[in-house]
């Protein structure tokens, strides 16, 4: 099931970078790139890993942002007259698998009111939450989780994020200081 899951987000990701590719307006690219890392990060979630899904998410928000910030300059397209047919089609089936994909996700959850801790004996909260105060010597289990099992993948995340905040401030200072040696030169004449 989860593999059948991730081989269509996969043809969604390749057919996204296709349009990514052929398309002549730079805002679909744009936006094409996003549903990429969207799916990317889906995939990372069906997989089990829900930290790097959030990061990835954080990352392709921001980045988005930088990119549609950038490319409203340069490529201002409006839309007259009615939308193309095979636009509309597209749409309409992207958001119907959307929509079976949400139906298939929620029916696989476990019953509300049981503990999902039962139903995977193996996983590793499991581990954490029977022997985690005897491997750490921690009195507060979450932070044994959080600094000695998932210390290193945690700092990671955050380096991850700051580098996404600082590049993202760079580019909207530069573009700030081009805006008031602009404005200044406009002044003096």
């Amino acid at each position: 099931m989860i593999e059948t899951l991730i081989g269509m987000f996969i043809i969604f990701m390749i057919i996204g970078a296709i349009i990514a590719l052929e398309t002549t307006d730079l805002l679909s690219s744009v936006i094409s790139v996003g549903a990429i890392g969207v799916a990317v990060s889906i995939c990372f979630l069906l997989v089990g890993a829900p930290d790097i899904a959030s990061t990835q998410l954080v990352v392709e928000v921001l980045t988005i942002i930088i990119l549609i910030k950038a490319t409203i300059r340069h490529d201002l397209v409006t839309i007259e007259g009615d939308r193309e047919f095979f636009g509309l089609t597209i749409t309409l089936v992207l958001l119907f698998v959307l929509f079976v994909f949400g139906i298939k996700a929620f029916s696989g959850l476990p019953q509300f009111g049981s503990p999902a801790i039962s139903e995977f004996p193996r996983a590793a909260s499991n581990r954490y939450l029977l022997s985690g105060f005897e491997e750490t010597g921690s009195s507060n289990i979450i932070s044994s989780i959080i600094f000695d099992y998932r210390g290193i993948d945690i700092l990671a995340h955050i380096y991850v994020l700051f580098a996404g905040i600082w590049g993202a401030l760079a580019i909207m200072r530069v573009h700030s200081r081009k805006k008031k040696r602009k404005d200044i030169d406009g002044k003096d004449q």
